[in-house]
């Protein structure tokens, strides 16, 4: 197949257009730098063809996405930086990125006869309750702006296409970029406690494992909404932050503290991120593995990198 990937800059694109390439595929990695900025190492996305696409300029993707002639375009990029998100000056971009650009994409592949994979976030549902998230709930509610573009997204990819994949990720971590492991991993080395929130529940996702499923899934015509998130279990930040601390081998002593009490965040977020993935296995897709073995082999790559043992 020929696949088109936005958004290679970033943790998510850079896997993909990886795995991709190694199941033989023809992939092209677009972003909108004019030239890749993301990771480089001897499997980054440099070894695919680049090519800059502002994805909110309808006319350039119209002409990029024709020219490519894809049979898939999996959209990857995003605003993703939520609390900016909020900020009055920047809503028009947030919106002109995951709602405009989006509609950009999803009417080119229309055009081109191309599948749309767009990724899209636990944010669509404001996060009330203790139930998992089912992927064809319709009960949405998004409580921030970055969820309300994203959920705009969705229902752009829902209108314009017949087939298409809107898969549902949380709590995203990879090599190539900015998460909250990096983060914990900063901050440690230079605090022995660390206050982290224990009412926002949900699960990790590891970019690596989550490429391998997209991939799987665009294999396939198994058309539709799905969640794809690690299995192991649900937790809360403040447990995840433990065990990143625990496999790092750093004495970080975590205080939990509920959502109102870190006050921190200018977003509010949604406490309950459960998302059901039993769909995956019904459709015939094989489920991620548990958080706990992606987040040691993460942390382990992390440790390689340092050339730590």
């Amino acid at each position: 197949m020929k696949i088109l990937v936005t958004g290679v800059s970033g943790q998510l694109g850079h896997d993909c257009v990886n795995e991709l390439i190694r199941r033989g595929h023809q992939v092209i990695g677009s972003d909108i730098q004019e030239h890749y900025s993301g990771v480089q190492d001897g499997t980054a996305v440099v070894n695919a063809p680049y090519c800059q696409m502002d994805i909110t300029d309808q006319e350039t993707v119209e002409i990029i996405i024709k020219e490519i002639s894809p049979d898939a375009v999996i959209h990857c990029a995003a605003w993703t930086a939520v609390d900016a998100a909020e900020e009055k000056d920047n809503f028009g971009k947030v919106y002109a990125v995951n709602v405009q650009g989006t509609k950009n994409i999803a009417s080119a592949c229309r055009d081109n006869h191309a599948v749309m994979m767009y990724i899209s976030t636990d944010y669509i549902f404001d996060g009330k309750g203790t139930e998992p998230w089912k992927p064809d709930c319709e009960r949405y509610n998004p409580i921030n702006v970055y969820g309300r573009t994203k959920f705009e997204g969705e229902q752009a990819v829902r209108s314009l296409l017949d087939k298409y994949f809107i898969v549902r990720i949380a709590w995203v971590f990879g090599k190539n970029g900015k998460n909250f492991i990096r983060t914990m991993l900063r901050l440690g080395e230079t605090r022995d406690t660390l206050r982290v929130v224990n009412d926002q529940i949900g699960t990790p996702t590891y970019t690596l494992d989550l490429s391998r499923l997209l991939a799987d899934m665009i294999e396939s015509d198994r058309y539709g909404i799905y969640h794809a998130t690690n299995e192991g279990g649900y937790i809360s930040w403040a447990e995840f932050a433990r065990a990143i601390f625990e496999l790092a081998d750093m004495n970080v002593k975590v205080i939990p503290v509920s959502t109102s009490e870190y006050g921190m965040s200018v977003a509010p977020r949604p406490l309950n991120s459960r998302l059901d993935k039993t769909k995956l296995r019904e459709m015939g897709f094989e489920p991620l593995p548990a958080w706990q073995d992606a987040l040691k082999r993460f942390i382990d790559e992390l440790k390689e990198e340092k050339g730590m043992k």
